[in-house]
């Protein structure tokens, strides 16, 4: 089992504590077992957030045995961690665990040097501040999270339930990710910021929506080399009409949601088969193997293979 130990400080940020509480805490492997053990941690057994006081049923002696650290925002990020935190953190850190931060929690892990060098992010309107305080940390404002593979950043509070559901992918699979975005009602693709990783072999339609028998045949036939003319007459409309609803039902465009559709496809295909990226092309309606590669880039920000590598879950290597 996987521990999870999120560090309370005075002044946490309540939807940056619950959010990878609940998020990892929720998460079970297809067989129902729990993969994960979640842990609070503090400095002292009362902890304040604000709004109320809690209770923090363990101390920093427990994030010696975490396999991942969670640093939660807090209300006026301090400019130097008390001591014993910054010496745990940073003992963690070259022992192999793994530390992410939620939201401006990245001043938390920015302040023990462990970001040094590294890109970062944190909630937008922090950004500048954080990059004047810790010069050497590059921050981009722009993304949902970083990850750098020991060190993670998330930006806003919401954009922890994309970073928890992007290290619940990396540790146990697409599938189990999948059931813990269900449990969140959470996208599996956000418009604007980083591409998102957690994807489901089925993309959503909104239930109940005049459009979902459409998106349902779109998601059967997104192999083929449909165009915008083709789409609008199976869906028995003009291409304008066509265009209007699918923004007012589904926020993008036909064409755009049948190439997001398309990637997604693929990357189920990629974590659970040995097929060539040729014959993933083929079988995703990218029509060459030059195009699927560089849309694929486009929206997920790595190479078809370098996902491969990143992402094959068991049964995809049986």
């Amino acid at each position: 089992m996987h521990t999870v130990a999120v560090l309370a400080l005075d002044g946490v940020i309540p939807f940056d504590l619950s959010a990878p509480i609940d998020t990892f805490g929720r998460s079970r492997l297809p067989d129902g077992r729990t993969p994960y053990r979640v842990r609070v941690c503090s400095v002292r057994e009362e902890v304040s957030t604000g709004a109320f006081t809690m209770r923090a049923p363990y101390g920093l002696d427990a994030l010696a045995e975490a396999d991942t650290i969670i640093l939660p925002g807090v209300a006026e990020p301090p400019e130097a961690l008390p001591p014993a935190v910054a010496e745990t953190l940073r003992a963690a850190a070259a022992h192999g665990t793994r530390i992410a931060s939620i939201c401006v929690g990245a001043f938390l892990l920015a302040a023990t040097g462990l970001l040094d060098g590294l890109r970062a992010t944190t909630h937008w309107s922090a950004a500048g501040h954080l990059a004047e305080r810790y010069p050497e940390v590059t921050v981009d404002p722009d993304v949902l999270y970083v990850d750098n593979g020991q060190f993670l950043t998330s930006a806003g509070a919401a954009a922890a339930l994309d970073m928890c559901l992007h290290m619940i992918r990396r540790d146990f699979g697409s599938a189990v990710a999948a059931h813990a975005a269900r449990m969140s009602v959470m996208p599996l693709e956000r418009e604007g910021g980083q591409a998102q990783f957690i994807v489901h072999d089925l993309p959503p339609a909104p239930a109940g929506a005049t459009l979902e028998p459409l998106l349902t045949w779109l998601e059967a036939h997104c192999d083929r080399d449909l165009t915008l003319g083709e789409i609008a007459a199976r869906a028995g409309m003009s291409a304008r009409t066509l265009n209007r609803r699918f923004r007012d039902q589904t926020g993008t465009t036909p064409l755009r949601w049948l190439h997001r559709a398309r990637v997604r496809r693929a990357q189920y295909l990629l974590e659970t088969t040995d097929h060539p990226v040729e014959r993933i092309a083929g079988r995703t309606g990218f029509g060459s193997p030059t195009t699927f590669r560089e849309r694929f880039r486009r929206v997920t920000g790595t190479s078809p293979q370098g996902y491969r590598r990143a992402f094959r879950t068991e049964e995809g290597t049986r």
